[in-house]
């Protein structure tokens, strides 16, 4: 039986890990990109932990192994560097050697309750993190012979950094694919747009100044950080998305519902529908629209995939489909497979999916059956997409291989990848198209973004001849718990990418990037949330067009009583925080849509809308930042919202409880 835990320890467990923190019953972290190591609470394990405890010295050329768990184990060993010395300095070394072997002890037998946990001593033990626990206050490496994995990097080049501006982006941006290059005004630039709608009005110019004119009018609308309102949610939101038209929006939440908005007016949404996954599991992972609109498919951990109508309409469940290699015979709810990526074709006719198996499927809704199953990773597939909307031909995966490749569904038969990109140092988290069958955009673990051109990829044969992957085989970074730091950064000597775009932080969950939209934005810069809760946006050339700081905006309009949530404040965990994990910038118009993980223990959820506004002035009614609940209702107090929710849950429950477990 392991100790009693005191309210901190507990804040601490629950604070550490917003993104998975089911229990064991509900959920097997074998199926989670998050965790790349099982984690099985050991009973025996702790009853021998006093026993362990009270070996407080080794020789030095003791091993010292670990518990045997399933088929996991690891040796640590401590060498001496074969070097004689005498008098005080031997003593100091000697001195240092114990503290070392002492602390490394201390980290393999503590028990449940100890410093740190069997997963966090496990990913420590594999990655470079326990380089940055050998250091001493200094920063010299005192762990010996731990070899080069375990060591900081050193004599790295200062200048090894992507060089900003980029020449590469700003070739695009004069190429005019990426916008319009703005022409001088003598002009302030809070006239600029002013006198631009006035030329626009009066038809000034000949066709290429008015073509370049609207450009420039679109592109330079930034939505600000002040926000026209703010959804409030009691579970995280994971993605959220506009559709094409931008005539609704849908949010993805942890609580296995998607709710779509009637958004045809941007700033006044309606609550017009929510769908859900039945006995999803943990949460649900993606969701994507069909290119009619008419259908959304969601995902969660788990090899099906439902498919509901958009249409407020139509009030029957969702359908369910099986992604499952096996067929829905044996695929079932039990299947190991989860999908954490899902996208409809070009034609609307068909899914794909990126799994934690490994692999890439490509599923028939007509027919409902997989065409393809193809493991062409060496890791989780984190990310999906369709080069072109227009076709069904060309996609592209992501992985935590840190790869990404290119697949021609015309010769996916072989198993074979038509090309691949190499760039990227640790795993991806995002990949988005521009839908133009060109230009590819994808988020990594290495808090950089890279901007990708489908005419540059390796062939399959290249990619195999120069084994990329040689140069990155330890991608294991912990982005859920550890920093990225400047040190553990280096250009792969590989690299296929056109331009690196870096300044964000991607941590503790898979943060999604984008291209923003042609019609509102004139395509002109790309896009990412953030760790820090802000909304970064560049231009193509690498530099920063704005930020959007989500968090400053939502902590003023945060719940005034938390609930359970205001534990975490009481025993000073933390204040108000904030992780963009997705944004959606409108189609036509400038808003940006931020969906977050907020509260004090990252446990609630928001949507954010931010849009452009020169002035800091609000004669709006109601005010800028006003408050919502998930359906759209104005409230001033969240424990208002609770209260009616519960009622109405309790109302679908008695109505239908058997379907929806809780």
């Amino acid at each position: 039986m392991s100790s009693p835990r005191s309210p901190l320890d507990e804040a601490e467990d629950h604070h550490t890990d917003p993104y998975f923190d089911a229990q064991e019953e509900e959920y097997n972290e074998d199926n989670d990109p998050d965790y790349d190591e099982d984690e099985d609470d050991n009973d025996e394990d702790e009853e021998h932990g006093d026993e362990d405890m009270t070996h407080t010295m080794f020789d030095e050329d003791d091993e010292f192994h670990d518990a045997q768990e399933g088929n996991i184990g690891f040796v640590v060993q401590i060498e001496d560097d074969g070097s004689e010395q005498g008098g005080e300095a031997a003593n100091e070394a000697a001195a240092e050697r114990s503290f070392l072997e002492q602390r490394v002890i201390n980290l393999l037998t503590g028990r449940h309750g100890g410093i740190v946990s069997q997963r966090e001593i496990l990913n420590l033990l594999r990655g470079r993190n326990l380089g940055i626990l050998l250091q001493d206050d200094g920063g010299e490496d005192v762990g010996g012979r731990w070899g080069y994995r375990l060591r900081r990097r050193r004599s790295l080049d200062p200048n090894r950094f992507p060089k900003v501006p980029s020449e590469k982006g700003r070739g695009l941006m004069n190429s005019g694919t990426f916008g319009a290059n703005d022409i001088s005004s003598p002009l302030r630039r809070k006239k600029q747009l002013a006198r631009r709608i006035l030329d626009r009005e009066l038809g000034l110019g000949d066709q290429s100044y008015r073509r370049m004119n609207q450009g420039v009018m679109a592109q330079s609308m930034i939505p600000s950080s002040d926000a026209e309102m703010i959804i409030h949610y009691d579970e995280n939101v994971y993605s959220g998305q506009f559709s094409a038209d931008g005539n609704f929006f849908l949010s993805c939440v942890k609580d296995f519902r998607v709710r779509m908005y009637d958004t045809s007016n941007p700033y006044n949404w309606r609550h017009y529908k929510t769908v859900a996954f039945p006995f999803g599991t943990w949460t649900l992972t993606d969701a994507t629209l069909s290119p009619d609109n008419k259908w959304l498919a969601y995902t969660s951990i788990q090899p099906n995939v439902c498919l509901a109508p958009t249409d407020p309409n139509d009030t029957g469940d969702p359908y369910t489909l099986s992604l499952s290699e096996h067929g829905s015979a044996r695929g079932g709810w039990g299947d190991r497979t989860g999908i954490w990526s899902i996208r409809f074709s070009g034609d609307g006719r068909e899914l794909v999916a990126g799994t934690n198996q490994q692999s890439i499927i490509v599923y028939d809704i007509e027919s409902r059956r997989v065409l393809h199953h193809i493991e062409g990773h060496e890791d989780d597939v984190n990310a999906v997409c369709f080069a072109d909307k227009s076709s069904p031909h060309i996609l592209y995966s992501g992985s935590d291989d840190s790869t990404i490749k290119v697949w021609d569904r015309r010769s996916m038969g072989d198993g074979r990848e038509a090309g691949a990109f190499v760039g990227h140092i640790e795993g991806l988290t995002y990949i988005d198209s521009k839908d133009d069958g060109r230009y590819l955009l994808s988020n990594g673990k290495d808090q950089s973004m890279k901007l990708w051109d489908l005419k540059m990829m390796y062939t399959s044969a290249q990619f195999r001849e120069m084994n990329p992957r040689q140069h990155t085989p330890y991608t294991d970074f912990d982005y859920r718990r550890s920093s990225f730091e400047d040190n553990d950064w280096f250009p792969h000597p590989n690299d296929n990418s056109l331009v690196t775009f870096r300044g964000h932080k991607v941590l503790r969950t898979l943060i999604r990037c984008h291209f923003s939209p042609p019609n509102s934005t004139n395509s002109r810069y790309v896009y990412s949330g953030s760790h820090d809760g802000k909304v970064h946006i560049w231009n193509m050339d690498a530099t920063k067009a704005g930020v959007i700081d989500v968090k400053k905006t939502t902590s003023k309009r945060k719940p005034r009583n938390q609930g359970h949530h205001h534990f975490f404040e009481t025993y000073g965990v933390g204040g108000w925080s904030t992780i963009v994990r997705d944004a959606s910038w409108h189609p036509t118009a400038p808003f940006i849509a931020a969906s977050s993980l907020n509260a004090s223990d990252i446990a609630l959820g928001t949507v954010s809308l931010h849009a452009f506004n020169e002035g800091e002035s609000d004669e709006g009614d109601p005010e800028m930042g006003a408050p919502y609940d998930e359906k759209m209702r104005l409230v001033a107090d969240m424990d208002d919202i609770r209260h009616d929710d519960e009622e109405e849950e309790e109302e679908d429950n008695d109505s239908d409880g058997e379907l929806w477990p809780q």
